[in-house]
Parts: structure tokens; C-alpha cells; sequence
């Protein structure tokens, strides 16, 4: 079945960032001059994703008056001949259907999805996480898309970091390895680095088969009350396989500030508009 509908659970408060996201929510932090809720929206439609479910929470209004219409400043820009800007906010209304839901207490990210239950239906969907960005030349959704239709089971998006970052994923071990394509055997929540079975992270990037919902429903509250995303797929293991391809591309960790940092001068430096300008201003810093 397509792959239609894509989850962006966006309901968490975005701690790392305070005082920052004091009024405002994390995944409306600019990457150059969009938020970074945008990129994933462009990731998924890019990958075929019609419909963008978004769970949202208390303070999270301005999500959706960005991907809304708005009749006062396209006005205002129409008179003013601003004919470049009007068409590039023209198309973040058009990119998908959006829909919202949801999520009164942050009770986890599989609550987060359980919240969108309805809305999902019994089909396959993806999953996006706000954190996650990935410059690649094939959007990273979309290889994983790839993946879900050779195997018909859950993919997971991986990414071999580091042995000592290990307590900051959640890691696989590998049963069977096809090149980037891995058969999981078992996942471990943040392990530390003797006790990691690979350094295999896991990232936030998800295809899912309908039955998660259910595994979500019988798994059991852990990390202090939480429904957990990863519970579900370990419950699932016990009837159906789960895989995890290594993503191609660069990714990004915007979920922390030198992440957002890095990104948004790289992703500045490889536009015409901006790149020559900062470029010559990096090189002329005394960075000894």
C-alpha cells in the first residue's frame, strides 16, 4: 500500500532551547529563513506524502497559521509588487493537506502518534521528527519508502555515529545486514557505550506498518509514565520483522544549538543569495 501519510509530533516544549522557545515552539526555529518544521514538510512531500498530520500541544498555534493562508500579508505584498516572496508563501499553503490533532499531556511520542489514530486509518504511514534534517540528494523519507516496498515491514532511519553518543540514541543489533538495509534482532533505549550492541542510532525517521498502533496500545509505560515510540516496535518484533537502513545524505541534529547552528551556515553557504557573502566573512575571522 502507498505510502500517503506522514506524523510530525510536535508537541514537546523544547527545553534545550528556553529562553528561546519561552512563546514560541522549537519547530518554528528558523534553518536561514524558514522554520525548521518546513524542511520535514518538503522532505515528506517530496517522498509522496499527500497528507501531514502534526500533533501539536498548548503554545503551538503559530505551526499552524505557517502552513495556513494569510489574506492580510499576501495583500499587503501583492501591493507592494513583492511578486517573489508572495509565490514562495503561496506554496507552503499548497504543499500538502494538513491536519492537526492534539496532544493535551507529553506523555511520549507514541502517545503523541496514538493521538493521530483516527486520522491514520489501517494503512501505512511515516513518521518525522522535528530534530532531524538531512541534506541528500534522494530525500531521506523517500529512501526509506524505498526500503518499505522491498520488505513490507517497519523501517527505521539509521545512522553510525559515534561509540561515545550512544547514550543519546536509541541503538540497534543488527540480526542480518544487506548492505545500509539491517534486520533488527533487538533495539536499547540511550545505552551506554560498553553496553551498546552496535553504533547503529537510530534517527527520526519512520516508516511504519498499521499494527504499530496496537503495539503502541499494549506496550507498557516506561521513562517515567511515557509511551515510547520504540516500545511499540519492540512489542511489534514479536510478530513481524522491523528493519533499519543507513540514511544517505548529511544529517543534522537541530534538536540542539550547535546542531542548528551548523546547519543553518551550511545550508547559507550553499546558496547563491548568501553563500559568498558569509563565506568571506568566516574566512576573515581570527579562529586560532
Amino acid at each position: 500500500m502507498k505510502i500517503r501519510k506522514a506524523v510530525l509530533p510536535a508537541a514537546g516544549f523544547g527545553t534545550r532551547f528556553l529562553p528561546a522557545t519561552k512563546a514560541q515552539p522549537k519547530e518554528m526555529l528558523p534553518l536561514v529563513d524558514k522554520p525548521v518544521i518546513q524542511y520535514l514538510v518538503e522532505e515528506a512531500v517530496a517522498s509522496g506524502i499527500e497528507e501531514i498530520i502534526i500533533v501539536t500541544g498548548r503554545g503551538k498555534r503559530s505551526i499552524e497559521d505557517h502552513f495556513d493562508y494569510c489574506f492580510e500579508l499576501e495583500k499587503t505584498l501583492e501591493e507592494k509588487g513583492k511578486e517573489d516572496i508572495l509565490k514562495e508563501l503561496r506554496k507552503i499553503e499548497k504543499l500538502a493537506t494538513f491536519v492537526y490533532v492534539r496532544q493535551p499531556m507529553p506523555l511520549g511520542d507514541g502517545d503523541a502518534i496514538l493521538r493521530a489514530k483516527e486520522l491514520i486509518g489501517n494503512e501505512p504511514f511515516a513518521i518525522l521528527f522535528g530534530d532531524d534534517i538531512v541534506d541528500a540528494e534522494i530525500p531521506a523519507l523517500k529512501q526509506l519508502i524505498d526500503q518499505y516496498e522491498k520488505t513490507g515491514s517497519c523501517v527505521v532511519a539509521l545512522e553510525n555515529i559515534p561509540k561515545q553518543e550512544t547514550p543519546n540514541y536509541g541503538i540497534i543489533k543488527p540480526k542480518n545486514s544487506d548492505g545500509r538495509l539491517h534486520e533488527i534482532e533487538s533495539m536499547v533505549e540511550k545505552p551506554s557505550p560498553e553496553k551498546a550492541p552496535s553504533t547503529l542510532g537510530i534517527i527520526g525517521k519512520y516508516i511504519v506498518t498499521p499494527e504499530i498502533i496496537a503495539a503502541l496500545e499494549s506496550s507498557t509505560a516506561s521513562h517515567g509514565g511515557e509511551i515510547r515510540l520504540i516500545d511499540g516496535l519492540i512489542e511489534l518484533q514479536k510478530t513481524q520483522k522491523v528493519y533499519g537502513y543507513e540514511i544517505e545524505g548529511k544529517r543534522y541534529d537541530t534538536g540542539n544549538k550547535l546542531g542548528l547552528i551548523t546547519a543553518t551556515i551550511d545550508f547559507a553557504l550553499k546558496r547563491k543569495d548568501l553563500g559568498p557573502q558569509l563565506r568571506k566573512h568566516l574566512r576573515s575571522l581570527d579562529l586560532g
